[in-house]
């Protein structure tokens, strides 16, 4: 399988609580596309985290753009908004920045004439072909069943043969 190297998704919107649901999902459907599944959720949850803060510092109807960038092996995420303050590595932790860190294997941001982008990467390789082949159906129950083994020692016990075992017999009187 060879993927079309730098594939693109780009989506300009106004960023208010119902988008970033929309976009999540959005999102989710053309990282499936890409074959990408293993990156839908950590790609989703910094998306959303991206665009919770640009709704929260910048304000509601901010025009932002919303960028995918798959080139093989690195997927790329930037989400570029009007807004004049840059985002700041909080010490505390917990979200924003401290979110998308660990979600990704590099980020970080940068001034435009217009703005600002935050952006994020994840190594993402191309996903091997793997040929799924159906494995044989597991024994049922009957195949693991096996009637009880007597015990000619203990009084009372029923005897029943089993396939294959060795039984004690009395010797024959024939024989001595």
């Amino acid at each position: 399988m060879t993927v079309p190297l730098d594939r693109h998704y780009l989506v300009e919107l106004q960023v208010s609580a119902e988008r970033v649901s929309q976009l999540r999902r959005i999102i989710a459907a053309h990282l499936r596309h890409w074959s990408l599944e293993l990156h839908v959720r950590p790609v989703c949850r910094g998306v959303e985290e991206l665009l919770t803060n640009v709704h929260r510092h910048v304000g509601d109807d901010n025009n932002c753009v919303v960028e995918l960038r798959w080139s093989g092996r690195h997927l790329t995420v930037s989400v570029a908004d009007n807004g004049s303050g840059m985002p700041r590595l909080l010490s505390t932790g917990g979200g924003g920045l401290s979110r998308i860190m660990a979600l990704s294997d590099s980020w970080g941001t940068c001034r435009t004439d217009e703005g600002k982008v935050v952006w994020f990467t994840r190594y993402a390789k191309e996903p091997n072909g793997i040929d799924l082949v159906p494995l044989s159906p597991l024994p049922g129950v009957r195949e693991f069943r096996r009637p009880p083994v007597a015990t000619a020692d203990v009084p009372g016990s029923a005897t029943a043969e089993v396939p294959g075992a060795a039984t004690a017999r009395e010797p024959d009187a024939a024989l001595v």
